[in-house]
């Protein structure tokens, strides 16, 4: 135990310390249809229900699917919103939302506005990431898809991942 001279500084800085309570809350709704991902085209459906379809072609967008053990379903939300060419993903928010949810699998997906189905350099680099990090938090990344209008591309698919 560290003990203070009661006429210090830092006792003076402790008595006004304030410390923020952090607080994690999921829930899952009481009634809710179960869908579960058994292949790459049930993870495109899922994403193409949530994508804005007018704006497919215009931005970019990027989002995870967080499942269960039983690839179920459990949520999935946005991660970022970005112009014609890009978004930026931060890689601690896809987490955050997995270890909230307790999550042990994800499925990344974005879409391409070009039209263009093959990945990036940079699509390449996320995904490699997020496996990683994925790996020492247990939370395995079964796919990455991206959207295009009319098509898909599957890293799992295609042996990527």
């Amino acid at each position: 135990m560290i003990q203070e001279k009661p006429n210090s500084k830092m006792n003076t800085k402790r008595k006004n310390l304030i410390l923020r309570e952090v607080e994690i809350i999921y829930s899952k709704p009481v009634r809710r249809e179960v869908v579960s991902i058994t292949k790459s085209v049930d993870a495109e459906l899922i994403f193409r229900d949530v994508f804005d379809r007018r704006k497919i072609e215009h931005k970019e967008f990027f989002y995870v699917l967080l499942l269960n053990r039983a690839n179920e379903c459990l949520g999935v939300a946005k991660i970022s919103e970005g112009g014609l060419t890009s978004t930026v993903v931060d890689i601690r928010e896809i987490f955050q939302l997995a270890l909230k949810t307790n999550a042990t699998a994800i499925i990344l997906a974005h879409n391409h506005p070009s039209g263009n189905i093959q990945p990036s350099e940079a699509d390449n680099i996320i995904t490699r990431k997020v496996s990683e990090a994925g790996k020492l938090l247990e939370i395995i990344l079964l796919d990455h898809i991206i959207l295009t209008k009319d098509s898909y591309f599957s890293y799992a698919d295609e042996g990527k991942l």
